[in-house]
């Protein structure tokens, strides 16, 4: 078993500009990963001719990633709120098709935020109807979209797997996928070994991040459990490394996530520290699967 190891482009840039880009997919490739994962945030700020060039220069398969606004949240009651989340997801799997992805995933199903209150029925519905259309677009260009679940001060909709599965046999489309990330299962979910079990094969992407969104293997997560439960599972793939820091801010996000400080300063060594954390802690999951 193999997995494409990726890496958030909001560890390298705030920005899209051409020597961001640039930058971002440069530093990937030296460090060792194989797929860089966008911000679809601001798609306008995003040229998609440069980075299908970069990619093809540099061997990399490109992703990306949202959270909705509170103004374009299509789990919401409000149909002029509604439409505007139909509107950016749409401009967002655009931009995946632009530039030849094949994953469109966060949390694409409400508003990145907390809420005022728990989901209802309505709202919830008008969120499943939003994701049916969107994959049915999504299916003609082959792009698989995720369920990013996260914590419950950054959605009342999805905030562990089983709430997941429910919601994607209420869309109904095959290339609705799970989406699991360390960083809120640590905080939602009762271990990190059952919800990859209860994805089953219907998980298709994974986030990797630290419980504090650090130097992974410096927070309290079961990193081991967590690899080892993917191996079982025969999870292929891709795993995304996700950190955050006050060193490089995405205005767009750093808010939104709450990124008050410096969890570290020096990206290079980050980057090139998780890549060795990941693919070391999936060969010594491997390696304890067949012993």
């Amino acid at each position: 078993m193999t997995n494409p190891i990726g890496i958030h482009a909001g560890v390298w840039i705030g920005g899209w500009s051409p020597q961001e880009t640039q930058l971002a997919f440069e530093r990937t490739k030296s460090a060792g990963y194989q797929v860089i994962e966008l911000t679809a945030t601001a798609p306008e700020q995003i040229d998609t001719a440069l980075v299908q060039e970069l990619c093809a220069l540099h061997g990399l398969t490109p992703t990306a990633s949202l959270g909705l606004t509170a103004d374009a949240d299509v789990n919401n009651t409000d149909l002029a709120v509604v439409r505007r989340g139909r509107e950016r997801l749409e401009t967002a799997l655009d931009l995946v098709t632009g530039f030849g992805g094949s994953y469109l995933v966060g949390v694409v199903y409400s508003k990145l935020g907390k809420y005022d209150g728990p989901a209802t029925p309505a709202a919830r519905a008008n969120s499943v109807a939003a994701l049916r259309d969107v994959c049915a677009k999504a299916t003609s260009s082959g792009v698989t979209v995720g369920l990013e679940i996260v914590n419950r001060y950054e959605s009342n909709l999805l905030n562990t797997t089983r709430q997941a599965m429910d919601f994607i046999d209420a869309v109904g489309a095959d290339n609705l996928m799970v989406h699991l990330d360390t960083y809120h299962m640590n905080i939602e979910e009762g271990d990190l070994s059952r919800p990859v079990r209860e994805a089953g094969d219907r998980l298709g992407y994974v986030h990797i991040g630290e419980s504090h969104r650090g130097y992974l293997g410096s927070g309290t997560i079961d990193f081991p459990a967590f690899f080892r439960a993917l191996v079982q599972a025969d999870y292929t793939g891709p795993i995304t490394f996700e950190s955050f820091s006050s060193a490089v801010v995405d205005p767009a996000l750093s808010n939104t996530l709450a990124v008050w400080r410096n969890m570290w300063d020096d990206n290079v060594d980050l980057a090139r520290h998780a890549y060795r954390f990941i693919t070391d802690g999936l060969a010594a999951a491997r390696a304890g699967a067949r012993s």
